[in-house]
């Protein structure tokens, strides 16, 4: 099949096609096609041509927002060979950041952030529930829509017994929510990240201290929810104020809890599932978005658990 694509400049082409073309040699080896191009004119034979086609006019949209890496060709040709193919595109901006996102449950997941006060993002490692979240409540900050973000987290299991480890509270608590840090230093940059965290614009707290707050004009994340027992998460959720989100994150597979029946994040998803100002979204391993590695594992984990 014959295609041409709608290239504004040499260095977006470029961006596309990848160093040496290794981006269309990753699309032609992942879906058994051959490729050639002269320039915006690409040539593309096999049997998955068409997905082939759709990957590049994705790269091509991503491209004029941002430089094109593996990583994202990767999620590309993912997301383009599902039949269940999203109907409309999502996005997220902020000022460093632009995150265009594929699968469906991804896209009712930052769609119901955005719509909902409260949303629950379930589901296995992997699937963006904490990093998506984090790029709403950095946009929800850069529009003024509020005026804080707090990070929230059980530590060291749930008991949250942290006397034992050095430093004060904020240098127990930090290492237990470094991938909130690292997604954080990724769209505001460490220097703001740090002058944010000094003037409590951004708040870290272990989810001890939530306890008799209200929080206003706030965007709340409670990460690693499956830890909670279920009067912490009671004592959590009802700490929402006016002007607020909340974002809670969990994967119930994967429960420190003595009894993992105790767990808040089972008990919340029973009592408040027929609440419609609340959103529970559930994500499955093919939302896993790092290396296509991580993919299979959860799968055969998966399988492992069900035999």
């Amino acid at each position: 099949m014959q295609l041409t694509l709608e290239i504004n400049s040499s260095e977006q082409l470029s961006s596309v096609c990848g160093s040496f073309d290794r981006h269309l040699a990753l699309i032609s080896k992942s879906l058994d096609v051959t490729m050639n191009n002269k320039g915006e004119d690409f040539t593309i034979k096999g049997k998955n041509k068409h997905i082939a086609a759709r990957v590049l006019q994705d790269l091509i949209a991503l491209s004029s927002s941002q430089p094109i890496e593996i990583y994202d060709v990767e999620m590309a040709i993912k997301s383009c060979s599902h039949d269940d193919l999203p109907n409309q595109s999502v996005n997220i901006k902020t000022k460093r950041k632009f995150i265009h996102i594929r699968s469906k449950n991804q896209q009712k997941y930052a769609l119901d952030i955005k719509e909902k006060d409260c949303t629950f993002g379930i589901g296995p490692a992997g699937t963006g529930k904490t990093y998506l979240a984090v790029a709403r409540a950095v946009e929800a900050l850069e529009a003024s829509d509020v005026r804080r973000i707090i990070l929230v987290r059980p530590a060291v299991e749930a008991g949250e017994k942290l006397g034992f480890l050095p430093g004060d509270m904020n240098e127990k608590i930090d290492p237990y929510l470094r991938p909130i840090y690292d997604a954080l230093y990724e769209m505001l940059g460490f220097d703001k990240v740090e002058k944010l965290l000094n003037k409590n614009i951004i708040e870290v707290a272990p989810l001890a201290f939530m306890r008799g707050r209200t929080l206003n004009e706030a965007f709340i994340i409670l990460d690693e929810a499956q830890n909670t027992t279920i009067p912490q998460m009671k004592m959590f959720l009802t700490r929402l104020g006016f002007a607020s989100k909340m974002v809670i994150t969990g994967d119930i597979t994967q429960i420190d809890l003595a009894n993992p029946k105790h767990s808040g994040l089972i008990h919340a998803i029973k009592v408040l599932e027929n609440e419609d100002k609340i959103s529970f979204c559930h994500f499955e391993t093919k939302d896993v978005v790092r290396h296509n590695l991580v993919q299979r594992i959860v799968s055969a984990y998966d399988k492992f658990n069900l035999s």
